[in-house]
């Protein structure tokens, strides 16, 4: 049995929490296309008969701006610390650039490439890609597609060969180390964010207040009172939509409140921004 840690790593949009939800097997990290959809370390289990993977899909890594945008970097870099493999995941439809290079100056000597995103191109670019991602001077590099799927099964077992030997850190069952109710708010945010797209101001949390199953509350925190109209909606359109996306995505017979409140420090405070809340 081999078990450890791998840690994914990587600027914002470059696929991987849609890689580590491939790897895992189910949806153990939301997904967006926008800049800080991770808010804090995500862990993701993979259990097979000889091996136990810890996925970490981490925020990612990029200048940051305001109090929210330091403490998604330090989440970054705390999750780096004492991992067993770290993954470098590039984005194959864009030239390897400085963004990548200084991702890739913080991970460890070691760290394995991973260029995500190659279904669709030429033989010859994902080529020309890994040409240019071999300056990194990392220790592997894999071609995948988190969207399809290609390539991923390869990843997933050149990363068990570099785990040591170990027990399993979790259950056979367990796919994801969060708790429901934090789980629960997540799926709020992440259909606030595919409901709104550009209209939706950034400066947005979820949290779950209240959990009697099968009722839930959950409070969807803005930093001005402006943006509270555009959160709720017409006629309370916007809610209803995200209320009922994700509903279909929990247990039969779920009830969910969602309840939206004007917070103007919520990215100053560490259970909402960058650190997990459990």
């Amino acid at each position: 049995m081999r078990s450890g840690f791998v840690t994914l790593v990587g600027r914002p949009n470059v696929g991987k929490s849609t890689l580590l939800n491939r790897m895992v097997g189910t949806k153990v990290s939301i997904v967006s296309d926008k800049v800080q959809t991770t808010r804090f370390p995500v862990r993701g289990v993979l259990t097979r008969d000889d091996a136990q993977v810890v996925f970490v899909d981490t925020p990612g890594l990029h200048r940051p701006r305001g109090p929210l945008g330091r403490r998604l970097q330090e989440a970054t870099t705390e999750s780096l610390r004492g991992v067993d493999v770290a993954c470098v995941v590039l984005d194959a439809r864009s030239p390897l650039g400085g963004g990548d290079r200084a991702v890739a100056d913080q991970a460890p000597a070691d760290a394995v490439v991973v260029l995500n995103k190659v279904d669709g191109l030429p033989r010859a670019t994902v080529l020309e890609r890994l040409q240019a991602a071999a300056a990194l001077g990392c220790s592997e590099y894999f071609p995948v597609s988190a969207l399809t799927g290609a390539g991923v099964e390869a990843l997933v077992d050149g990363l068990v060969a570099r785990l040591p030997e170990g027990p399993r850190h979790y259950p056979p069952e367990t796919t994801r180390d969060s708790p429901e109710a934090v789980w629960v708010a997540e799926l709020v945010r992440e259909q606030l964010l595919a409901v709104l797209r550009e209209e939706l101001p950034h400066a947005v949390a979820t949290r779950v207040t209240e959990w009697e199953w099968p009722r839930v509350r959950c409070e969807i925190l803005v930093r001005r009172e402006s943006q509270k109209g555009i959160v709720i909606g017409r006629g309370g359109e916007v809610l209803k939509a995200v209320g009922g996306a994700v509903r279909r995505q929990l247990e039969p017979g779920a009830y969910l409140e969602l309840v939206v409140k004007v917070d103007r420090d919520w990215p100053r405070r560490a259970d909402l921004a960058g650190v997990p809340p459990w």
